[in-house]
Order: C-alpha cells, then sequence, then structure tokens
C-alpha cells in the first residue's frame, strides 16, 4: 500500500473545488486526506463486508441450535423480539466500520460522524419534520380502509416504542456511517466532485438492497428507489457537515415502514402497530389495483421516488429554521 501522505503534502481546503452549499462536508473529508489511497478504501469495503457477514453468520448458526424459534423470527422479522434483534445486530456493522477506518486510515468514529451535539440537532429536526409529513401524507386522498385492519396493538406498540426508536437508530446510523460516513467521505478526499461522492456510495448503498431470493423487477425497483434514497441522505450529509441529518432522514423512513403499518405474519411486522391481512400478490385483481406493477419503471415505483424528492425538501426546510 501506499505511504500516508504527510500533512505538509495535503491540499489546503481551500484550495480543493466544491460547490459553496457543501462547503461543511470539508469538515467530514479532511480527515480523510491523510490515508486516501484507493486500495485502502477498497480493503475497507471489503473487510467492513465479509467480517459483517461473518457476524451475522454467526448469530444465526447460534440461535438456530439454541433458540430455533427465535432464529426463524430474526430472519423474518415478524416477532419484536426477531425484529429487535434484527435491529440490534446492525451493531456489528458499525463496530466493523469504525474498526476498519481506524485501522486502514487513522480516522476516529466522530471524524465520520461530526460533532456529536450539532449532529443531534440535524437529526431531531429531520426526523420530527419527516413525521409531520407522513401523517400530513395520511390524511390525504385516497383514503385507506380499517376494513382489513386484523389488529391495532397499543399495548405492544407503546411499551416497546423506546427500544424500538433505539433499534432504528443503530440500524440506520450503521448504515449511514458505512456509507456517508465512511465511503463517501473517502472518496471525496480523491474525487472532489459531487459526481463521485454522491453517485459512487450510493450505487454500493443501492446494490446492498438486492435480495437474492427476491424476483427481479421488485428488486430492481427496490435498487432504483434506495439508490435515490441515497442520494439525498448524501446530500444532506454534504450541506450539514454531520451525518445527524443523513440518520434522522433515514431513520424516519424506517420508523414509517417498520412502527406503523405491517402484513398479519409477514416479514418486518413484528413491531408494527397496525397489522393488515396479507395481500395476494398474484390475485387476479391486482393488475387493475397497481397498473404496471410488473414493469420496473412503474407508476408505483415513480410515486416512491416522488415521495423521497418531497422527505429530502420537508428535512432541507427543517434544516434552514
Amino acid at each position: 500500500m501506499s505511504a500516508p501522505l504527510h500533512p505538509s503534502d495535503m491540499p489546503p481546503s481551500g484550495t480543493r473545488p466544491r460547490r459553496r452549499a457543501y462547503g461543511p462536508h470539508e469538515a467530514l473529508v479532511l480527515p480523510a486526506l491523510a490515508r486516501p489511497q484507493w486500495e485502502r478504501l477498497a480493503l475497507g469495503i471489503f473487510a467492513i463486508e465479509m467480517l459483517y457477514l461473518f457476524t451475522l453468520s454467526l448469530i444465526e448458526a447460534g440461535l438456530d441450535r439454541f433458540f430455533p424459534v427465535l432464529g426463524e423470527a430474526f430472519y423474518m422479522g415478524n416477532t419484536a423480539p426477531g425484529l429487535l434483534l434484527q435491529f440490534t445486530s446492525f451493531g456489528a456493522l458499525a463496530l466493523w466500520t469504525a474498526w476498519a477506518a481506524r485501522i486502514l486510515q487513522g480516522r476516529s468514529l466522530l471524524s465520520m460522524i461530526g460533532p456529536l451535539r450539532l449532529a443531534a440537532g440535524h437529526g431531531v429536526r429531520v426526523f420530527a419534520a419527516l413525521l409531520v409529513l407522513f401523517l400530513a401524507v395520511e390524511c390525504l386522498p385516497p383514503y385507506w380502509s380499517f376494513e382489513l385492519m386484523v389488529e391495532m396493538r397499543w399495548a405492544l406498540w407503546l411499551p416497546l416504542l423506546p427500544l424500538s426508536l433505539a433499534g432504528l437508530l443503530l440500524q440506520t446510523g450503521a448504515e449511514e456511517l458505512l456509507y456517508r460516513g465512511y465511503v463517501q467521505s473517502q472518496i471525496a478526499a480523491r474525487m472532489p466532485s459531487p459526481l463521485a461522492w454522491m453517485i459512487v456510495p450510493n450505487l454500493l448503498f443501492a446494490a446492498a438492497h438486492w435480495d437474492s431470493g427476491g424476483e427481479i423487477v421488485g428488486n430492481a425497483q427496490y435498487m432504483i428507489w434506495a439508490f435515490f434514497f441515497g442520494l439525498a441522505a448524501s446530500d444532506l450529509t454534504a450541506r450539514t457537515g454531520t451525518l445527524g441529518a443523513a440518520i434522522g432522514f433515514h431513520m424516519a423512513n424506517n420508523a414509517y415502514a417498520f412502527l406503523f403499518f405491517g402484513e398479519l405474519g409477514g416479514p418486518d411486522s413484528g413491531l408494527a402497530l397496525m397489522l393488515f391481512e396479507a395481500m395476494d400478490a398474484g390475485g387476479e385483481d391486482m393488475g387493475d389495483m397497481l397498473p404496471g406493477a410488473d414493469w420496473i419503471l412503474s407508476p408505483a415505483l415513480g410515486m416512491e421516488v416522488f415521495m423521497t424528492v418531497l422527505m429530502w425538501g420537508a428535512a432541507r426546510a427543517a434544516l434552514r429554521r
């Protein structure tokens, strides 16, 4: 590997080309300048992914051997303990990311997050703004019906809410630490153009959302959505100079997805407040309900991307206050 750059060899921040709006990003990029070599970053990404997958394999093997029922719930996320444990497992991703950045780039955890108090303020403002946006969207037509609702689980949901939010913070924080805190800033240390440090990390982020057991159209749509979602998170990170806004953005999205609606017995439904009957994806009327559902570039995907743009706009507005 190449030797680390000597501080005197590093370009001063004022000479690094950047968009004015992304000036705060330099606070995360400057620590990456000491060891910006591509081979270090590639080795770091590979090591993090392999160690994380190995850790998950150990967890799954232990659960299958000693707690098989919990092991199935961990895989499916269809019970509260299973989904909470699934969230907790992302702590391993954060741990290995921090370890790789320390060993290969000599970076501290805070150098990838930014000042904690500032990051926390950004995160809380964005999270609150997006919850208001989601509430407003739910109040708009077309209105969904309670006819298919099986259960409203206040007695389970409220006591577990602090643990659910803590788990989501760990899950989303770990992903943001890897893709925006580590990979994005390391790429920006070598390639200051936003085209590089916004696109490359989010291609990796999108690829991570591929489900090897899923069908092609659904997988492709999920990856396209994840790419645009990641672009929004990268933009918020660069505009604020901390991971807080991106974590709040990501956490609000996942709270909406995991904590409010779920299919009875379906994947990731363990912490949902409202459980609905499962929809038969092969039903004869699905074509009428979801026109173009079998297209990759479907109207449904367009709505998901449009919603992501609305979320990004709401986050930007919250950060300007």
